[in-house]
């Protein structure tokens, strides 16, 4: 019979074979076997390594011993990770939730490597985190990497990575049912018949390879087996007590451990730094306490054998709080699921000590166990795999109920007081949105096509700030003809105020000079996301009977939506003017990291030379920090179009090494920095994307300064982006001296304000290199914007020299002088030193005048505005643009306003 497979290359039938189910049974059989013999080595080495501390404090001082461990093994864990793997800072949980919810987060190889010997270093050193959390974030690089080797398509990756953290928990703990419950309850809530398979399969291998090569490893039975545990029914109160301090303490932990992460980037350290001073303070605590407190391990066991005090008890769980809280918000690589089962059990033995001097019913043995699981519920939000890795630890069938009332207790009362499990709440830390369930499917044809928020809305939305009183809050409304205005603080949505809720000014005697939150719509708000369908925004406002409704991303107010938008786009559409386009058209996001939205806005800035961009990203950060925006750097990939984006193998490593120079030249906690490579047909449809889908307000581009392709004035991506780019776009051509000694990194002090600066500096300058300046100005949109966007690139420069003019003809015999007036009057106030001229030109040729004014005045840049112009203007006006450009020696810098009018 013939058979098509035979003709196949073997590369394409594994692929074939790895999509069908016996072929992913089998990869994530492989998936389990690899993370399992990967925490088996890391329960070893920390086995190994970890007791050289103990020892060593037998002959020398512990005050010494422990500190010194704690601050060598924290630097170079510090250094391991900020070299090779920034991913790799924290549990590791976090990192694989985002994965496996849409963020484009790096799992391979190198993730694993870094993680194993960074977490065998801290977790050795004697810091009060675990192994767990790691094993699950090395057994989905693992699974990632294995994947990675036969191309496939996402969702059948997206399966394996679950696969391998399923693997790596199972094999951590043991308890192959728990690492597949806490897969599908906290990181895929996804219960599809191949992904419960494939997660069972890799989590029985994981935890069968455990068991066989590490032995009984965290076995409770075998710590509780001379204690008795027992239920009966007096016990209930107090394990609905029990559950109901976990639920709240458990929430005081996630809160502690927020609050740590912020206080630690407060810290003008780098993260070796931050990890060191983590460790010395733990190593210095830990020396004081009790010696029991020396080892973790010892101390649950202490805990659970049911013989220590109530004082000892507090001790151990205020100890093992803080010192837990200082770890992680260092960004120390270590797990959470150990510290909370040992404040889990400290809490249940109070609780159980109380319960015995009071009741006498049970030994506090059980409500150590039981209040480990409820511990961990209201921690992780997880309260079926919290009452199923204790029971399978203990293999004690009396611990199910007490399990199941604490642990069930706990999870409301956690509920009641924040929605979010810890590891949510970190990924919102770190500005990270974990995309919607339906988002990660394949849209359907009628999906694909559907308008969405953000193609509909507009960007440009008139607000109020939440100071403003209701006298300005009236004189608004008069001056404008919107019929309401969202209200922000800190560019975040804080409310809505409308026409009706001036009524209450009178009803309700306020003075105007009250707030305007005493009268406006306050959060709870109706909005939309920008990626939310038309049909949604429809709904949403018939629903709520609304005239507009806020487009927000988180809480940061991004656009605004009215009844007449929707009308003009279906109109443009049944025109024809807005073309559906296929998802292959797109390009396609390879790798992408998100920093704490912050700003005010967002800057992007694509990176393509790595002479010039040290230049541009010093142009940024001067931007951002004046206007309080984000960085988002951008690199694009362009593969040949026979090949789909989303398919084509690329290499990022380069892209990497820029993105992380970036990183370095703005000071963490200074200016938010987002990264993204994409890879695509065409680059000016895939910045196009960027700015959409990133909502920019402003970009900032390098230009060569000539067009190559007849008929465009700018070039062809350049040209596209001048006529499409819905933001304020800044493109800079610079001069031969300033683009060649760009290829050496800038001196980076230069770049940190007096306030973070280790050696300060008398003048923050953010752009040394220029100090004379050429402005001319048309009177328009664009040369408004440019004189904007001036003070910030002089900030902190010793003497600027900036000179305004503009061009008429001779044989004007009136010149209009307001446009270089009302911007000298606009910088003068701005600059602390230098000066501001205003000069008036005349000729025929504008290009002419303004490159002998540079000339003349020997300048070292010329900012001017750009326009949308087509080809008739250019044959009309002719290209001034780029004759400047060609014709100035000086950089040169074209400034295009978002207003439509600028055409």
């Amino acid at each position: 019979m013939f058979s098509l497979s035979r003709f196949l290359s073997p590369k394409r039938r594994l692929e074939r074979a790895s999509t069908s189910r016996a072929g992913a049974n089998v990869e994530a059989c492989i998936i389990g076997l690899v993370s399992g013999c990967s925490a088996v080595l890391l329960k070893n080495g920390i086995g190994l390594l970890g007791p050289v501390r103990i020892q060593t404090s037998s002959y020398l001082p512990v005050w010494f011993v422990f500190p010194a461990i704690g601050i060598s093994f924290g630097f170079i864990a510090g250094w391991l990770i900020e070299q090779f793997a920034p991913e790799t800072r924290g549990s590791g949980v976090a990192q694989v939730k985002s994965a496996l919810t849409g963020g484009s987060i790096v799992l391979n190889w190198r993730v694993a490597l870094v993680k194993f010997s960074s977490t065998l270093l801290s977790v050795s050193s004697g810091l009060t985190l675990g192994r767990q959390g790691p094993t699950v974030q090395i057994g989905a690089a693992l699974a990632a990497s294995l994947a990675r080797i036969v191309p496939t398509s996402p969702k059948h990756r997206r399966q394996m990575i679950a696969a391998g953290a399923a693997a790596g928990l199972a094999a951590g703990f043991n308890a192959p049912i728990a690492g597949v419950l806490f897969v599908i309850e906290e990181l895929l809530h996804d219960v599809s018949e191949l992904t419960l398979e494939t997660a069972i399969v890799a989590s029985f291998v994981g935890a069968v390879v455990s068991r066989l090569l590490g032995g009984e490893n965290f076995n409770l039975n075998r710590e509780v087996s001379d204690s008795i545990t027992s239920f009966s029914a007096p016990e209930i109160p107090p394990f609905l007590l029990l559950g109901i301090l976990a639920g709240l303490l458990g929430t005081l932990f996630n809160q502690g451990i927020i609050t740590s992460l912020t206080l630690n980037r407060r810290l003008p350290l780098t993260l070796p730094g931050r990890m060191t001073l983590a460790g010395l303070v733990s190593g210095m605590a830990i020396a004081l306490l009790p010696d029991w407190f020396n080892n973790n391990a010892g101390l649950r066991e202490i805990l659970l054998a049911g013989d220590v005090t109530i004082a000892t008890a507090t001790l151990a769980f205020v100890a093992h709080f803080v010192l837990t809280c200082i770890a992680y918000g260092a960004g120390t690589p270590g797990g959470l699921f150990a510290p909370t089962l040992v404040l889990g059990a400290a809490l249940g033995h109070l609780v159980g000590t109380w319960q015995y001097h009071t009741l006498g019913v049970a030994a506090p043995t059980t409500y150590a166990l039981a209040g480990m699981g409820a511990f961990f519920s209201a921690v992780g939000k997880v309260p079926i795999t919290s009452i199923v890795i204790v029971f399978e630890m203990t293999a004690d069938f009396n611990l199910v109920l007490p399990l199941m009332i604490g642990s069930v207790v706990a999870y409301l009362v956690s509920s009641i007081l924040t929605d979010s499990s810890l590891y949510q709440r970190l990924l919102e830390w770190n500005g990270i949105q974990p995309q919607a369930e339906s988002t990660l499917r394949a849209p359907s044809a009628a999906e694909a096509f559907e308008v969405k928020a953000a193609e509909v809305m507009q960007k440009k939305v008139e607000t109020l700030p939440s100071q403003l009183t209701l006298d300005e809050v009236v004189k608004a409304f008069s001056r404008s003809h919107h019929r309401g205005f969202p209200v922000v603080k800190n560019a975040r949505l804080v409310g809505i105020v409308t026409q009706s809720d001036l009524a209450k000014i009178p009803a309700q005697g306020l003075t105007g000079d009250r707030p305007v939150s005493e009268i406006m719509t306050a959060q709870p708000v109706v909005t939309v996301r920008p990626t939310d369908p038309l049909s949604d925004v429809v709904y949403r406002l018939n629903r709520y009977q609304l005239s507009r409704l806020p487009v927000t991303e988180g809480r940061k107010l991004v656009g605004i939506i009215t009844r007449s938008d929707i009308i003009r786009t279906e109109g443009d559409r049944l025109d024809g003017k807005i073309a559906a386009t296929s998802a292959t058209g797109r390009s396609y996001v390879v790798y992408q990291t998100k920093a704490p939205a912050t700003g005010r806005g967002r800057l992007l800035v694509p990176l393509a030379n790595p002479n010039t961009a040290p230049l541009l990203l010093q142009m940024a950060q001067a931007i951002a920090m004046e206007k309080d925006y984000e960085i988002e750097c951008l690199q694009v990939l362009m593969v040949p179009r026979s090949s789909p984006p989303e398919e084509t193998p690329v290499k990022i490593g380069k892209s990497l090494v820029l993105f992380e120079k970036a990183k370095r030249m703005v000071p963490d906690g200074v200016v938010p920095v987002h990264t993204q490579v994409r890879v695509t047909h065409d680059l000016a449809q895939a910045i196009l994307e960027a700015i959409s889908e990133r909502h920019i307000d402003l970009m900032l581009m390098g230009w060569k300064g000539s067009a190559t392709t007849p008929g465009r004035i700018f070039g062809d991506a350049v040209d596209t982006l001048i006529r499409q780019a819905p933001c304020d776009l800044v493109l800079v051509k610079w001069a031969n001296s300033q683009a060649s000694n760009g290829a050496s990194e800038p001196n980076l002090s230069l770049n940190l304000p007096n306030s973070l600066s280790k050696n300060p500096t008398p003048n923050y300058c953010p752009v040394p290199l220029f100090k004379r300046w050429l402005l001319p100005m048309a009177g328009g949109p664009n040369s408004a914007v440019a004189v904007r966007l001036l003070p910030a690139l002089v900030k902190g420069q010793f003497s600027p020299e900036i000179r305004l003019c503009q061009v008429f003809d001779p044989e004007l015999d009136k010149v209009d002088r307001q446009a270089i007036d009302r911007a000298s009057q606009f910088l003068k106030p701005k600059l602390k030193s230098g000066f501001v001229a205003a000069t008036v030109l005349r000729s025929p040729s504008v290009p002419e005048a303004i490159i002998d004014q540079a000339s003349n005045d020997n300048t070292d840049v010329v900012m001017m505005g750009a326009r949308r112009e087509g080809l008739l203007q250019q044959a009309i006006k002719g290209n001034i643009p780029e004759a400047i450009a060609s014709g100035c020696d000086c950089t040169v810098i074209l400034v295009r306003s978002s207003n439509p009018s600028s055409s």
